[in-house]
C-alpha cells in the first residue's frame, strides 16, 4: 500500500521488485506475498488523490473529481471513509465471486477478442469526455491531446518513429505517469501560488476535528447500495477481460454513474457517489482479473502477470488443472485475497487521522512537499533526468488547462488508454483484413460502441431539449 502511495512506484512496479525476494521461498510464501501486495496496493494511491490531487496509480484519477473536492471542503476524512468502505465492498464482493465463479466466469472472457478489448477503451473514453463538467468541444480536445502524447515513440505495430523531433528520450514515449502527476500535481500547485495560497486555508484539515463521525454510517451506505453493486459489479466484469484492468473498470463504473446514478448531476461537486462507484470498481477488478489467471493462465493485469510468472517460476502452470493437481495452492489465493482487503481496509483507517492532520499545515509547505514528491517520483519511474523537463512542462500545461476551462482528466485518459487503444484496432484491422465493420457486427462490440455513442450523444440531446423547453416558456409567456 506504501508503494502505491508515491507518485511514480505504481502497484505493478512493487510486485515487480518483490518478485526476485520470492526466489527462495516456498510457492505458497510466495503466492501470499505478491496476491497481498496486488490487492493492498490498490489503495494507497486514493490516499494522495484525496488529500494533494495527485493520483498514485491510473485508476486513481476519478477520485480526483469528488474526493478532492470533499477534502477541499474540509471533509478528507469524509472521503477517504467512503474510499475505505467502498474498497472493502468491492474487494469483499470480488473475492466471493473469485471463489465461487473462476472456471464458469472465465469461459466468459474468451469471447472476448481485440474488437471487445477496442470497445471496451473506446467506452471508457467517451465517458470521460460527457462527464467532464466542461464544454464538449473542450473535453474533445483535450482528448485527442492525449491521444496524440501517447503515439509519440516507436509505433508497436509498424516500428516507425513518430513524433521524436530527433530526441533519443522520446523513442520510448512519454510515460503517463509524467502527464499524469505533473498536470494533476505541479498543475495544482501552480494554480495555487497564482491565488498566492488563499484557497483553501485550513479547511480541508477542519475534517479531523469530526474523525469520529466522519465515516458513513449504515443508514448512508445501505441508502448507496445501487452504486457500491454497479461500481463492484463493473470492476468485476472489466476486470475479468485481460488487459482492462482497474484504471478502465474505475472511468468505466464512474461514467456508468453519471449516466444512471441517483444523484449523478452532483458528480464532479464533492459527491460520495463518485468515490463510492470509482473505488468499488476498482478494487472490485482484483478478484475479476484473478479469474482468467488461475482458471486459464491467461493475466487479467499487469500485477496478475508478475503473479503468474511466481506460479511459473516454481513449476506450475495455472489453467484448469490447478484446480485438482494444487488445490491448496488456489484456496492460498482466496484466502490471501479476503485477508489482503480487510488487512488493507485497517491498515486504511488507522492512517485517515494522522494523514488528515497534514492538511493543517500551511499551505505553502505542503505545496512545496508535493512538488518534491513529484518530481522525485517522474525520476524513478525511468531515471530519466529528461523525465523531470517533461513533468514541469505538463504542469504548466495542467495550470494553463485549469485556467482555460479545458478537463484535464480527459488528456491524462487519452495518454493512459491511447497505446491499448492502438493496439487492439491495429491488431483488429490486421486480423480482419481490414474490415472495420467487424466492429460493429460482433454483438458485444457493438454493444459496447452503441452505448459509448449514447453516452456522447447524450449532452447534446439534453442541451437541444433544454433550449426547446426555453424556447416554449418565452413562446407560452404573453406580451
Amino acid at each position: 500500500m506504501l508503494v502505491a502511495v508515491l507518485p511514480g512506484l505504481t502497484l505493478v512496479m512493487g510486485v515487480v521488485l518483490a518478485l526476485p525476494f520470492t526466489y527462495k521461498m516456498g510457492v505458497a510464501p510466495a503466492l501470499i506475498l505478491l496476491t497481498a501486495m496486488y490487492v493492498s496496493g490498490t489503495y494507497g494511491g486514493a490516499i494522495t488523490a484525496i488529500l494533494f490531487r495527485i493520483p498514485g496509480e491510473p485508476m486513481d484519477v476519478p477520485l480526483i473529481w469528488d474526493g478532492y473536492e470533499m477534502a477541499r471542503k474540509g471533509d478528507a476524512a469524509l472521503a477517504l471513509g467512503w474510499s475505505l468502505v467502498a474498497a472493502l465492498v468491492g474487494g469483499l464482493v470480488s473475492a466471493v465471486v473469485m471463489v465461487l465463479l473462476a472456471k464458469p466466469v472465465a469461459q466468459v472472457a474468451l469471447a472476448f477478442s481485440t474488437p471487445e478489448f477496442f470497445a471496451i477503451v473506446f467506452f471508457g473514453l467517451a465517458s470521460v469526455v460527457t462527464l467532464s463538467g466542461t464544454s464538449l468541444a473542450n473535453a474533445l480536445i483535450s482528448l485527442c491531446l492525449g491521444l496524440l502524447i501517447a503515439t509519440v515513440g516507436v509505433d508497436e505495430v509498424y516500428g516507425a518513429d513518430r513524433f521524436t523531433f530527433g530526441q533519443p528520450f522520446l523513442q520510448d514515449g512519454i510515460e503517463f505517469l509524467l502527464v499524469m502527476v505533473g498536470a494533476y500535481g505541479i498543475g495544482e500547485v501552480l494554480t495555487r501560488m497564482s491565488t498566492g495560497f488563499a484557497s483553501q486555508g485550513g479547511e480541508a484539515g477542519a475534517g479531523t476535528a469530526r474523525f469520529r463521525t466522519a465515516f458513513p454510517g449504515l443508514s448512508q451506505v445501505l441508502g448507496m447500495k445501487a452504486t457500491f453493486a454497479r461500481g463492484t459489479a463493473t470492476g468485476i466484469v472489466v476486470g475479468i477481460v485481460p488487459g482492462a484492468g482497474a484504471t478502465v473498470s474505475a472511468f468505466v463504473a464512474y461514467g456508468l454513474e453519471s449516466q444512471y446514478g441517483k444523484n449523478r448531476a452532483a458528480l464532479g461537486t464533492g459527491a460520495p457517489e463518485g468515490i463510492v462507484a470509482a473505488k468499488s470498481a476498482a478494487t472490485a477488478s482484483v478478484g475479476g482479473a484473478l479469474v482468467p489467471l488461475l482458471a486459464m493462465g491467461i493475466p487479467g493485469s499487469g500485477a496478475t502477470a508478475i503473479i503468474l510468472a511466481a506460479f511459473l517460476l516454481h513449476g506450475i502452470q495455472p489453467g484448469p488443472q490447478v484446480f485438482v493437481a494444487n488445490t491448496d495452492l488456489v484456496y492460498t489465493v482466496f484466502a490471501t485475497v479476503f485477508a489482503g482487503v480487510i488487512g488493507m481496509c485497517i491498515l486504511g483507517y488507522f492512517a485517515i487521522r494522522p494523514l488528515c492532520k497534514v492538511l493543517e499545515a500551511p499551505e505553502a509547505i505542503v505545496s512545496a512537499f508535493v512538488v518534491v514528491f513529484c518530481f522525485v517520483g517522474a525520476f524513478a519511474a525511468r531515471n530519466n533526468l529528461s523525465d523531470l523537463n517533461v513533468i514541469a512542462a505538463f504542469g504548466v500545461l495542467g495550470f494553463l488547462f485549469e485556467r482555460y476551462g479545458f478537463p484535464i482528466a480527459p488528456l491524462v485518459l487519452g495518454t493512459i488508454l491511447g497505446p491499448l487503444a492502438e493496439t487492439n484496432f491495429m491488431t483488429t484491422m490486421v486480423s480482419f483484413d481490414n474490415d472495420w465493420t467487424v466492429f460493429f457486427t460482433r454483438p458485444i462490440s457493438g454493444g459496447i460502441l452503441a452505448l459509448a455513442a449514447v453516452g456522447l450523444a447524450w449532452p447534446l440531446v439534453k442541451a437541444a431539449l433544454k433550449r426547446l423547453r426555453a424556447a416554449r416558456s418565452a413562446h407560452a409567456q404573453p406580451g
